[in-house]
C-alpha cells in the first residue's frame, strides 16, 4: 500500500518508520511507498479485490482473442486478416499471463473469471459489429475504454500486480491500424463517418455501463476503488476517474476523424 510520508525525520531527513516501510516496498514517482504482493496480500479484502481484477482482465483478454479471431473473417484483404490474427494472438498471450499469475498465487483461474463471464458475453452480444469498419471501431474504442479503466485501478495496486496489469494492457497494434483504416474509409466515402460516430457513441455507453456494473457488483473491488491502496481515493475520485475516461474517448474519436 502507498503511505503518506508522515514519520518524523531524523538528522538525515528519513524517519525510522519511513525506513522500515521502504525496506518492505518500493517508492513510486511521488516518493510514497508501494507494497509488493507478499505484503499487500496479507489483507484478505485486498487479496479478494486483486483476484477479482485479474479474473475480470483474464476473461476480457480471452473474449478479445475470440472476438478478433471472428472479426478477421470480415477483413477485406489477406493483409488485414493477418493483422487481426496477430492482434488476437497477442490477446491470448496476455490471457495466458493472467491465468498463470492466478494459478501462481493459489487461485483457480476459471473460478476467478466466472463471475465476469455473463456480463462480458452480454456486452459482446449487444455490440457485435455488422461489418469490418464497425469491428475496427470496437477494437479501438471499446478495448481502449476498458484499458483506461484498468489503468486507473492499477494506480492503486501493489507493485507486482501493477506491473502485470500494465504489461497486459500494452497496445497490441489496435490503435495505429484502426486509425489508419477508419480514416482511409472516411476519406474514400465521407458518408460512413456519421454511422461510425453513432456506433462509437453506443460502444462508449455500453462500455461505461459495464465498468460501473463490475464495480457495483463486486464488493472487494468496489472497496478498493473507494478506499484504494493509496490514501485519499474516495467516491469523488471515482467520478473524476470516469470523467478522465470520457475525455480520453473524445480524443480517440478525434484521432479517427469522428465526432464524439
Amino acid at each position: 500500500m502507498e503511505t503518506s510520508d508522515t514519520s518524523p525525520a531524523g538528522p538525515e531527513g528519513t524517519g525510522s518508520a519511513e525506513r522500515a516501510e521502504r525496506a518492505a516496498g518500493t517508492e513510486d514517482t511521488e516518493g510514497t511507498t508501494v507494497q509488493d504482493w507478499a505484503s499487500a496480500s496479507a489483507d484478505p479484502q485486498y487479496r479478494a479485490a486483486v483476484v477479482d481484477l485479474l479474473g475480470a482482465l483474464a476473461y476480457g483478454e480471452l473474449a478479445a482473442f475470440e472476438r478478433l479471431a471472428e472479426d478477421a473473417k470480415l477483413a477485406p484483404t489477406l493483409v488485414d486478416k493477418a493483422e487481426l490474427a496477430s492482434m488476437a494472438s497477442a490477446e491470448f498471450q496476455h490471457f495466458e499471463r493472467l491465468r498463470g499469475r492466478l494459478a501462481e498465487i493459489g487461485e483457480d483461474p476459471a473460478a476467478a473469471m466466472e463471475p465476469f463471464a455473463a456480463a462480458l458475453d452480454e456486452f459482446h452480444r449487444q455490440t457485435a459489429p455488422s461489418d469490418w469498419l464497425e469491428g475496427l471501431i470496437k477494437a479501438y474504442v471499446g478495448d481502449s475504454i476498458a484499458s483506461d479503466f484498468y489503468r486507473e485501478v492499477a494506480a492503486h495496486l501493489d507493485s507486482d500486480t501493477r506491473a502485470l496489469v500494465l504489461g497486459v494492457l500494452d497496445d497490441t497494434g489496435h490503435s495505429g491500424f484502426a486509425v489508419e483504416k477508419v480514416r482511409g474509409a472516411i476519406e474514400a466515402d465521407p458518408r460512413v463517418g456519421g454511422r461510425l460516430a453513432l456506433w462509437a457513441r453506443r460502444l462508449m455507453g455500453e462500455a461505461l455501463s459495464q465498468a460501473q456494473r463490475v464495480v457495483a457488483e463486486r464488493d472487494a473491488l468496489s472497496m478498493m476503488l473507494v478506499g484504494g491502496v493509496t490514501a485519499g481515493f474516495d467516491l469523488a475520485e471515482v467520478g473524476r476517474m470516469f470523467s478522465r475516461i470520457t475525455e480520453a474517448h473524445t480524443k480517440r474519436m478525434a484521432a479517427l476523424g469522428l465526432a464524439a
